[in-house]
């Protein structure tokens, strides 16, 4: 569910840095001004690189939850192996004459 979530930020951000960095390439590209251009590219750039690496207050009780539930839940036990347990099965062993 977490994938869900930080897929959607990422979309809400790239809202807001896409048009940033397109005007960016405008300024450089067709207008010659190099000096607003390379700002709106790195303001784009900033805000998804904030976003990824933030941590964000509304973020705290989230990250808060998984570390207690791994806490809680722990390893999960192993299996015995087949040299501990006891096998069910009998050998038979006959004498030379048969019996």
């Amino acid at each position: 569910m977490a994938g869900i979530i930080d897929t959607i930020k990422l979309a809400g951000v790239l809202i807001l840095a896409l048009p940033a960095a397109l005007a960016g390439l405008e300024f450089v590209v067709v207008r010659g001004d190099a000096g607003t251009g390379g700002v709106l590219i790195g303001l784009a750039i900033g805000l998804v690189v904030v976003e990824r690496w933030l941590t964000m207050p509304s973020d705290v009780p989230g990250l808060v939850a998984k570390r207690a539930a791994g806490t809680v839940i722990g390893e999960p036990e192993s299996e015995p192996s087949d040299e501990d347990t006891p096998t069910d099965s009998t050998s038979v062993t006959t004498n030379e004459e048969g019996e």
